[in-house]
This record gives C-alpha cells, sequence and structure tokens, in this order.
C-alpha cells in the first residue's frame, strides 16, 4: 500500500516523509559521465516498503543462467517413464524368459538369460538370445529345431524383461533413507561426476537442463524407459580473502552477492593507517591467469562519494589487500629501527612511542 500511495504522490504513516538521495543507475545523475556527487541528490523511492524494509525488493537474479562448477553437489532423481519404445525391445542378460512347443512339451522352460547372452535349450544347448526381439528369438529356434521336429512350434513368451533397468533402480533406490530412486553426486576436480551404468559425465560449465539432456542421451544408449532430472542441492563454496590493515584478516565464506566495501565489513573495518586510495584485489581469471587492479575506496567508506565507480563486485577467491598508508610505513620503519634496534642494544630508560605519530 505504500508503493501504491507512493505512486499518487502521498506517503503512508510508516513512510511519511520524501527521502533524498542519489540513484546511481547507468549515470542518469550525472549526463556528463562520471561519478555523481551528492549535488545530484533528488527524491528517490527509498521506502517502498515503510516498516516492512528488511524484507527487501524481490531484484534480479543473481546471474542469468547458473553453470555448474567444481564441488557443486547435485542431486539426481530418477523416475521411470514407462513411455511406449519406438522400435522392438532387445532382451538382455538377466531377463527371463519361456519357452514352449506345442509338439514336444518337454521342450517347455522357463529360462534366465546367462551373462554370456545366452540360454540353454534341450536338444540345442546354447543359444543366443541377447540383443534379439522375441519374435527374431522365436524364429531363430523354430529354425534350430527343424532339425528334430518337422512343426517345432515354438512360442517365446517373455516373463521379466528391463534387468538392467531394474539393476539400476535397485542401485539408485533411497526409500528406505531420504526416499525415491536418487543418487547424490558431487563436481570432481576435473569437472565431471560419476553415475552407474554410464560411468562419467561431463558437468562443469553445463546448465541443469543441458546436463539432464546429456545424462539422458547417455542412459538412452545402456537403458531404455529412464528419465533423470538433475536438482542443484548444495553450491560449491566460495571465498574471498582479506589481508592487510583490517582488524580481522582471514578467509570469509561468500553468502551471496559481495562488494569491496562489504568484504571490508566482513573482515572487522580497515585499521588506523590503512592506506584506502590504493587497496588492490588480486583475481584468477578462467585459465588461472593473474589479474590485479588497483581501487580507491576511501571517499566511499568517509562518506564522500554516494556513487564510487571503485565499489565493485567480488568474485570467488578474490583476495583484497588493504596496505598501509606511507605514514603508517614511515611509523612502523621509525618503531622498527629505534625502538627494536637502537633502543634494543643502548642502555636507554626511556623511549618514544613512534606509532603514536601517525595520528599526528
Amino acid at each position: 500500500l505504500a508503493h501504491a500511495d507512493r505512486a499518487h504522490g502521498q506517503f503512508s504513516p510508516a513512510a511519511p516523509n520524501p527521502i533524498y538521495g542519489v540513484d546511481c543507475l547507468n549515470g542518469t545523475c550525472c549526463p556528463r559521465g562520471g561519478e555523481a556527487g551528492w549535488g545530484a541528490m533528488g527524491p528517490v523511492p527509498w521506502q517502498m516498503y515503510a516498516q516492512g524494509e528488511y524484507v527487501g525488493p524481490p531484484r534480479a537474479q543473481h546471474v542469468p543462467v547458473y553453470r555448474l562448477r567444481v564441488d557443486d553437489q547435485l542431486e539426481l532423481v530418477y523416475r521411470v517413464t514407462r513411455d511406449v519404445l519406438p522400435t522392438p525391445y532387445e532382451l538382455n542378460v538377466g531377463d527371463q524368459v519361456r519357452v514352449e512347443s506345442f509338439t514336444d512339451p518337454d521342450l517347455n522352460r522357463d529360462l534366465i538369460i546367462l551373462p554370456d547372452g545366452t540360454i540353454s535349450l534341450r536338444l540345442l544347448g546354447q543359444v543366443r538370445a541377447a540383443n534379439m526381439t522375441v519374435g527374431q528369438l522365436t524364429e531363430e529356434l523354430e529354425r534350430l529345431y527343424k532339425k528334430f521336429y518337422k512343426v517345432p512350434a515354438i512360442t517365446v513368451t517373455p516373463l521379466l524383461v528391463n534387468a538392467k533397468l531394474e539393476d539400476l533402480r535397485a542401485t539408485v533406490d533411497s526409500r528406505a533413507g531420504n526416499g525415491g530412486q536418487t543418487r547424490n553426486a558431487r563436481v570432481t576436480p576435473d569437472g565431471t561426476i560419476a553415475l552407474p551404468a554410464i560411468g562419467s559425465v561431463p558437468a562443469q560449465g553445463l546448465t541443469l537442463e543441458e546436463l539432464q539432456r546429456e545424462i539422458n542421451a547417455r542412459y538412452a544408449e545402456e537403458i531404455q524407459g529412464i528419465e533423470v532430472t538433475p536438482i542443484l542441492s548444495e553450491r560449491a563454496p566460495r571465498f574471498v580473502y582479506v589481508v592487510g590493515e583490517v582488524q580481522a584478516p582471514g578467509r570469509f565464506t561468500l553468502q551471496g552477492p559481495t562488494t569491496l566495501m562489504q568484504s571490508i565489513s566482513l573482515a572487522g573495518g580497515w585499521n588506523i593507517g590503512a592506506n584506502l586510495n590504493e587497496i588492490v584485489v588480486f583475481r584468477r581469471g578462467d585459465d588461472w591467469r593473474l589479474l590485479a587492479t588497483r581501487i580507491d575506496i576511501r571517499g566511499a567508506l568517509y562518506g564522500k562519494r554516494p556513487c564510487p565507480a571503485d565499489e565493485i563486485w567480488l568474485s570467488d577467491s578474490d583476495i583484497v589487500v588493504v596496505p598501509k598508508s606511507p605514514t603508517q610505513e614511515l611509523a612502523d620503519h621509525i618503531e622498527l629501527v629505534f625502538t627494536r634496534c637502537i633502543y634494543g642494544v643502548l642502555p636507554f630508560s626511556t623511549s618514544l612511542d613512534f606509532g603514536s605519530l601517525n595520528g599526528l
């Protein structure tokens, strides 16, 4: 309602006063280019939700397309499609068939296709059955039995098929645990994931939709009637490293989009004597080459620049170096030479705190 009232030039009781500020979008507040200063202030839609501001607007997505990377964790959901196959089903190892003869009932028996792809039949011995359709196997047995019978009258009835599919379902069965038919996988350092029956599948750099198509295409070559849906269950950890003149240097997890000033806040803020005019950010490119930039953030941190171009977004594994100011370097040098070296060997009873010169 506050937003609706604002559109009509009115204000809600929760936000009764207009807010003046600087909108840095695309330099609209400074037509000649460069950064806008505080002189560009004007009314801005600051309090759209009033007391609900902590909820925040929906904003745009973090990235237009998310592509998988090393250490991303996936949950792969398996589903039996039960779709009609476009081609006749071919028998495979582990399938069970019934062979019957109306001429000689002694030939009747239930058989399992052995690991070598054959079945064992009376009078014939081992006969290949794998990779044959039911019709093809029937015709083959008719032909072979004609050596012994004028009219063999052979019938082949499939009893248990899709043995490979059932084996795969047993492999990914999680109904006793998380439920359903799922498999967890992590993108390995070589950019692949390992899945039953098809082995390693490239994943790094693919979207979830592209990975789904790749996995299902590979399964279709081995096992019919299965569909896999990959779900991103946990992103790979992202870190930023802040060192130098900050209160608590170290490694910090990027929980969301993080800027340079936010990283300094994560490190507890800057120390007195930090050179905020020459902060250095090191970054590794996609091919691991080293990039570096030097940034002036002093005006923004001291509230003098409302639209600092140096307030950049940080990337995974960025290193933020907050160096010492020249004055602090001089103070440290004096402290080292006079306090630790000269006073350390000469019997003076007094000493000076040269570090305090930095505050002058």
